[in-house]
């Protein structure tokens, strides 16, 4: 697999993991090529955006957890850093 398919695969996965959470709005970012010369060779640097119902009344560490939980095994391997913006609809909307 191509470094362009292997990322569209690592992509495509990571959003089907959190369709789990039954996101609104989901929007991901692979902002690896801005980590050139980083461990890992700057990738698996994701930038995450999502709306979920599910995070209604959870702290923000709760609601991280639940994200973590949903990408498993990813965060291990492939998935080297990912910054998280995780909101409700109403905050969403706000």
């Amino acid at each position: 697999m191509t470094g362009d398919a292997a990322k569209a695969a690592l992509l495509a996965q990571i959003q089907d993991r959190l369709a789990a959470l039954t996101p609104t709005h989901l929007e991901l970012q692979d902002e690896s090529a801005r980590h050139a010369g980083h461990a890992h060779n700057g990738g698996g640097h994701f930038r995450l955006e999502i709306v979920s119902p599910a995070f209604a009344g959870l702290s923000t560490l709760a609601r991280h957890r639940l994200v973590y939980t949903a990408l498993g095994e990813l965060l291990q391997g492939p998935v080297h850093a990912l910054a998280i913006k995780a909101m409700t609809p109403e905050e969403a909307s706000l």
